[in-house]
């Protein structure tokens, strides 16, 4: 069975940065598209940013385009988002799972930016 585990979240400042972690266990994790994803309060979950297995590839929500980067270990069995110039409208709990979503979710972790 797939474990996701996501760390890294937060209350940071608007204009701040964070380096969100995901740790996959239980699946031959580098043959698979992963992505990012995040739920506001009150809104449906989102998708904010994808990877392609061997990394070369990356495709992001438009709003966070230059500000967001996701990248890929596989060696480790874990992907990051690094996310910059945070805005309070990024605030959500952030989620990882296949690009598809068809893994069971994790327990997420909580971003918060103050304006």
């Amino acid at each position: 069975q797939v474990q996701l585990v996501e760390s890294g979240g937060g209350l940071v400042q608007a204009g701040g940065s964070l380096r969100l972690s995901c740790a996959v266990s239980g699946r031959t994790f580098s043959a698979y598209t992963m992505g990012w994803f995040r739920q506001a309060p009150g809104k449906e979950r989102e998708f904010v940013a994808r990877i392609f297995s061997s990394g070369s590839t990356t495709y992001y929500l438009d709003s966070v385009k230059g500000r967001f980067t996701i990248s890929r270990d596989n060696a480790k069995n874990t992907v990051y988002l690094q996310m910059n110039s945070l805005k309070p409208e990024d605030t959500a709990a952030y989620y990882c799972n296949r690009a598809d979503g068809a893994w069971s979710w994790g327990q997420g972790t909580q971003v918060t930016v103050s304006s």
